[in-house]
């Protein structure tokens, strides 16, 4: 019987100090600070535009979007001396011949509005395209330069996507990104 006693103290004893060390190291965090975070920011927008290659891609874009721009105007100059020819003989065309005439302008509208619609699809690609690799490398010095600094996140100031940033909490990291890819 009094090794009984002696155990359930015994137990007892075990268990407070076991639930008190846990107690005690609970409002240790709760007191304590807890880790910083640092994040830093740029504008990923100017660090593309900064980049070497970018001059070149946008030129090239601008060549293909010009001539998918003369090929519209041209398509659309045609289609206009159609439907003017068409407008000053509509009066003098039999049926048949007017009927014709009207269906070659609805498939021919149908045609540049379609053609419309794949030159904007075919630019985005070609834009996707050009600039794939830009973005890629830009998005390499970033994750370097953040594993550089222990940054948590890069935020992206583009767009008023963070219209403050307190300087003290987070850190510009424009020109170490810019640094980085001058550096390759």
């Amino acid at each position: 019987m009094k090794y009984r006693r002696l155990l359930i103290s015994l137990g007892f004893i075990v268990c407070s100090i076991s639930f008190g060390d846990n107690a005690s190291a609970q409002d240790s965090t709760r007191v304590g600070n807890p880790p910083a975070i640092t994040f830093g920011y740029l504008s990923y927008n100017l660090a593309l535009q900064q980049m070497r290659g970018y001059d070149e891609a946008q030129q090239s874009l601008l060549q293909l979007r010009t001539q998918y721009n003369a090929e519209l105007r041209r398509v659309e100059e045609d289609f206009n001396s159609k439907y003017e020819e068409f407008l000053e003989g509509r009066a003098d065309f039999p049926p048949t011949i007017l009927r014709k005439r009207q269906t070659e302008l609805q498939e021919m509208m149908d045609r540049n509005i379609a053609f419309r619609e794949q030159s904007k699809r075919e630019l985005a690609d070609a834009e996707e395209k050009v600039m794939e690799p830009l973005r890629k490398k830009l998005r390499e010095a970033i994750a370097l330069v953040a594993k550089q600094q222990g940054l948590a996140f890069v935020l992206n100031t583009d767009s008023d996507a963070c219209p403050y940033i307190d300087p003290l909490l987070g850190q510009d990291i424009n020109d170490e990104v810019n640094e980085q890819l001058t550096d390759d």
